[in-house]
């Protein structure tokens, strides 16, 4: 079974990245809750207020797949495109290392 790093850019639509971090926030949980979930983070840019960084990693291919028809995400892609400027800069990998602190 392959892991899968998921990387999401989004960048916030002027005036709108709070309320678009709000709504990343709140995947956090329910994301991290899914089987093969490892981890779920996301990240602000400290020098572009409207910049966002989602990165995730998954057990398998599988995972990633099932995590985006999860109700949650449906609800979040439904604000996407009052919230984000332009396209969303996803980028999938296959993980080629192991951190020694991840135990599954």
């Amino acid at each position: 079974m392959s892991r899968i790093t998921n990387i999401a850019f989004i960048r916030a639509k002027s005036g709108l990245s709070e309320e678009l971090g709000r709504h990343l926030l709140d995947l956090v949980a329910p994301s991290r809750r899914e089987p093969g979930c490892i981890n779920y983070d996301v990240h602000r840019s400290d020098s572009d207020i409207d910049l966002w960084f989602v990165y995730e990693n998954w057990r398998s291919g599988e995972d990633l797949a099932n995590h985006f028809t999860q109700p949650h995400m449906q609800a979040f892609v439904a604000h996407l495109p009052r919230l984000v400027e332009g396209d969303l800069d996803l980028r999938k990998f296959a993980m080629a290392s192991e951190p020694a602190s991840w135990r599954l």
